[in-house]
């Protein structure tokens, strides 16, 4: 098992910050597209306005076109499972942790 750094405040803030934006533009476009959810339903489930969907859909906020190593790709996908059944939830720790995780590979 791989060892994980201890937490620090600064670097999960330096992650969260380049990564939560493109993962939540991922997770939106999964919750429309893979999971049928109307973008106004996802809008009122992530409160946030159904012009940010909007955005997120059409690949305008938060897009990247970079691929998400599998640590990320896991953690987007609890993420969209924990919002549809609304039970679970996701991290900063979560995310930081499948970063440096990927980081080591």
């Amino acid at each position: 098992m791989t060892e994980l750094p201890p937490c620090d405040i600064m670097r999960c803030d330096t992650l969260a910050r380049r990564l939560l934006p493109q993962m939540r533009a991922e997770m939106v476009y999964r919750l429309v597209n893979e999971r049928g959810i109307s973008q106004s339903e996802a809008s009122k489930r992530l409160g946030i306005s159904r012009a940010a969907i909007s955005q997120y859909m059409s690949r305008k906020r938060g897009f990247t076109r970079q691929d998400f190593p599998g640590d990320l790709e896991v953690v987007i996908e609890r993420w969209v499972s924990a919002i549809v059944s609304g039970e679970g939830t996701i991290t900063i720790c979560d995310v930081c942790h499948s970063a440096d995780l990927a980081g080591r590979r």
